[in-house]
């Protein structure tokens, strides 16, 4: 027997209620915060302005770039913070940061400020783009959390939309400020800001329960990202050729704008069907269900009850740290850090991630001691921002397929990209003739899959109680593998062969004077030097594809679904038991009507 539970006069307020609290529009305010969550990819346009308005040489604005690339890749504390508080007191720090930070380098590009000391401009430059791992971990991890059965679509999806962002703004600066350039210091500083402040309420942990079709909608709202990225890279190519107006740039915004909330679409879909479907309710099962709670949960008049257990201290968390538990059990942060698995993962993202930043931070440098002309060097820039976008959503939803599908474990494609990524670098090193165009896709590409698999791979190997931290952990080998292959390898190597071609000119160089090296010599032995590095990650990541094949042939997400049906049950019978009530007390006023 179906009966249905009559909605009454507030049916249009208690749907409305369900799209703004359901999970489905909380990834779509993921989605968002995450779209404007990349200001760290954009530091190449405003800091020409920096270094034209405050007198800094290329050092200078090198050792911002290292500070900028610093905070945003370090996140433990907003780890650590995610540990202790809900998701908005997170986004909350990482908006203030974002604020402050962006806002004093844009008081003291636009003069209204005197003058700051190099130090304050690394500082507020460090905690401007700190801010982008506060929004990581109180969206991305939440919807991890919520969603942990597709959490490689998850991961490719929204990390796909930070791989976007910095095309997205660069549309929204244009159309807002056509081509004022501290102004764009200024967006950058409040933009993210406010849309982490308007959908405070909106990110939380939700309880797991099953939801019909979910990684269907995941390639809907897929296909929908791919169309931004297509029309993004339509309107970078176009406004390269083509000399844009204010009105033009305007139009392009807005239809940027349009494909951004085109997912609000797919989300009232959604919870429409999950908000109509709990107003069925199917009287048959209300009965077994509250059996089978009965039989799982006994009351005290049901069963003896044990005596009360005295209470036993918890052990030290530094006394267990070498205690591990089983694959995809629970570890603790000490537990997970001084794992091998851990510090296979580490080891290899040094060496991979470390050296498609260097390539991607050199692009400009490497392009023009290479013969390449400025617009082909601009056209790589492009690039690499499209391709990174496609390495991160291709990761994320061709991973979890094959893992589900055929149980292929996660890092033999974290090895796979690893060993891609040297073909980039050998490209670089040899200049193979317009090599560089093949070379910034692949390093694009490989930079970007390298970010959900890091991700996704952490989160099955230990756990998701605290994955806030241990996800950040993993991304400080980021910024070590980066100072380590860019600034002492890549920037020393570029120097020395600079000084040798001044010396062979019979040229002295004078004090302060900027180092210009032309030719293949330049970065040929640096990037020889990344491509074996790369290859040695590549190795090392083999050995963890060893250890952990087994447990990937297991059924990883069991327990998940064995939690969704459980939460599910309980919804249920506390659902149909105020519906039972609500209709049995009609029908007891029937009944009395019937009388009188």
């Amino acid at each position: 027997m179906v009966v249905m539970v009559p909605g009454g006069n507030g049916g249009a307020k208690s749907l409305a209620l369900q799209i703004i609290t359901g999970r489905w529009f909380m990834v779509f305010a993921s989605l968002l915060i995450m779209s404007a969550a990349g200001a760290t990819y954009m530091f190449g346009l405003y800091s020409s302005e920096i270094k034209k308005v405050l007198g800094y040489d290329q050092t200078t604005i090198t050792l911002l770039s290292f500070f900028k690339d610093l905070g945003g890749n370090f996140g433990v504390l907003s780890g650590l913070l995610n540990e202790v508080t809900p998701p908005w007191v997170v986004l909350l720090v990482g908006a203030i940061l974002n604020l402050f930070g962006y806002v004093m380098i844009w008081l003291s590009v636009a003069k209204k400020i005197p003058t700051p000391k190099v130090w304050q401009m690394c500082l507020y430059i460090c905690i401007g783009a700190n801010s982008q791992s506060f929004a990581n971990t109180g969206s991305l991890v939440t919807v991890v959390k919520n969603f942990p059965e597709s959490r490689g679509a998850v991961l490719g999806l929204l990390k796909g939309y930070v791989g976007l962002s910095g095309a997205i703004i660069t549309q929204l600066f244009h159309a807002f400020y056509f081509d004022d350039t501290k102004a764009l210091i200024l967006l950058i500083g409040w933009l993210p800001t406010a849309i982490s402040l308007i959908f405070l309420p909106t990110i939380r942990y939700m309880k797991i329960i099953p939801q019909p079709n979910q990684l269907r909608v995941f390639y809907n709202l897929l296909y929908i990202s791919l169309g931004l990225a297509g029309f993004l890279m339509v309107m970078i190519i176009l406004q390269k050729k083509l000399v844009f107006t204010r009105p033009e740039f305007g139009a392009s915004a807005g239809m940027v704008i349009f494909l951004l909330f085109l997912p609000l679409a797919l989300v009232i879909q959604e919870e429409f069907k999950l908000w109509k479907s709990k107003n069925v309710i199917d009287v048959n099962n209300i009965e077994a269900a509250k059996i089978e709670n009965k039989l799982n949960n006994p009351t005290k008049n049901d069963s003896v009850s044990e005596p009360a257990k005295p209470f036993e201290s918890q052990p030290s968390c530094w006394r267990t740290a070498f205690k591990k538990p089983e694959r995809g059990d629970d570890f603790t942060i000490l537990q997970a850090v001084f794992s091998i698995d851990m510090l296979i993962l580490f080891i290899s993202y040094i060496c991979g991630v470390g050296g498609t930043l260097t390539a991607i931070d050199n692009l400009g440098q490497i392009g023009t001691s290479l013969g390449y002309p400025k617009q082909s060097i601009s056209t790589f820039i492009s690039l690499v921002s499209i391709w990174n976008y496609l390495g991160r959503v291709f990761a994320g939803f061709f991973s979890e397929y094959v893992l589900t599908r055929y149980k292929v474990p996660r890092p033999i494609m974290l090895t796979s990209i690893l060993l891609l990524s040297c073909v980039g670098h050998l490209l670089i090193a040899f200049n193979v003739k317009n090599g560089l165009y093949l070379a910034t896709v692949i390093i694009g590409f490989c930079f970007g899959a390298k970010w959900p698999l890091l991700y996704a791979i952490i989160s099955e190997l230990f756990g998701l109680k605290y994955y806030a931290t241990l996800h950040n952990f993993g991304a400080v080998a980021s910024p070590i593998g980066l100072y380590i292959l860019n600034v002492r390898v890549t920037g020393h190597l570029y120097d020395k062969e600079a000084l040798r071609q001044l010396a062979a000119k019979g040229i002295e160089r004078q004090e302060h004077q900027q180092l210009v090296c032309n030719g293949m010599k330049c970065f040929q032995l640096s990037f020889i030097i990344i491509a074996a590095a790369t290859l040695f990650g590549t190795f090392v990541s083999m050995i963890l594809v060893i250890r952990t094949y087994k447990f990937y042939k297991s059924d990883i997400y069991k327990k998940f679904r064995e939690v969704a049906k459980a939460n599910e049950a309980e919804m249920a019978l506390a659902e149909n038991g105020i519906a039972i009530g609500e209709i049995n007390s009609k029908n007891k006023q029937e009944k009395r009507n019937s009388e009188i």
